[in-house]
């Protein structure tokens, strides 16, 4: 029995900066880390693992330098890492990306059944939160979103017990397995990595898969594989506000200085 645990590599996003002429990020001398959530996702996991026994398995579909990532995986405790690195998934947006990652569990379950998917809520870097349950649907596997805890596996009912974190309130839910849960940082606190598995994940080989490999239709992949575009990227220009009054005045003159700001703006109309 396995756990997929999906991971990405992603720009520090307090260093990424934009070219004002082609607005496009530049990459160039950026460092790039592991996606945060996901490495909430990785930690429980571990603790899975250390309860129950699961082989853990984590892939990332990036570049080639996206090894790094997988080897920091690697060095916590992971078992197998794999990286889905090819030209051919290039420029990939949210749909595309599911395809990819989703094909590739297909493979590692026919090597060893894969009872629950992994995934941070989101990454930093696109904050769409959609490739997680992409992935459960291309697989129908039962998804659960927002899980601040995983309450119980039970491997005899072939069920797992979660709760979900909700704005101003938690649910607790189950689901049959297989299952795709998505975690948000608040399930727990992260361990670092002891010093012999740092140096063993230095010269461990990162297996690459590549389209050869998956043998996926290339209008299904990458950019070709991609419904959504992005034309632009810029930084949002911000007007600096305007305050109506003096502060003093009493609240039924301000609200009427506040109507008569945003009729002359054209934000409202009589």
């Amino acid at each position: 029995m396995q756990i997929v645990i999906c991971i990405k590599q992603v720009p520090d996003t307090t260093q990424v900066k934009v070219d004002p002429d082609t607005g496009t990020l530049i990459r160039e001398g950026v460092p790039f880390i592991m996606n945060p959530f996901d490495t909430h996702a990785l930690e429980e996991g571990l603790r899975l693992k250390d309860k129950y026994g699961f082989r853990l398995t984590a892939i990332s579909m990036g570049p080639p330098n996206a090894d790094e990532t997988l080897r920091k995986a690697l060095s916590l405790g992971i078992n197998e890492v794999v990286l889905l690195s090819d030209r051919a998934f290039a420029g990939a947006d949210t749909w595309a990306t599911s395809a990819v990652l989703a094909e590739a569990i297909k493979r590692l379950d026919k090597k060893e059944k894969v009872l629950m998917v992994l995934c941070g809520k989101q990454t930093i870097d696109g904050d769409t939160a959609q490739v997680g349950p992409g992935i459960a649907s291309r697989l129908n596997y039962y998804q659960l979103t927002l899980v601040d805890r995983i309450n119980t596996v039970n491997l005899k009912a072939n069920e797992v017990r979660v709760r979900r974190k909700l704005e101003g309130r938690h649910e607790t839910v189950e689901a049959p397995l297989p299952a795709m849960i998505s975690v948000v940082r608040e399930i727990n606190h992260c361990r670092y990595p002891t010093v012999p598995r740092r140096l063993i994940a230095e010269d461990a080989e990162v297996p690459v898969w590549d389209n050869k490999v998956l043998k996926m239709d290339p209008k299904t992949i990458g950019l070709n594989g991609s419904p959504t575009q992005v034309r632009k990227i810029f930084s949002p220009e911000r007007v600096k506000g305007e305050i109506v009054g003096d502060g003093l005045n009493a609240p039924e003159e301000a609200a009427n200085l506040l109507v008569d700001a945003l009729i002359e703006k054209s934000f409202l109309s009589l």
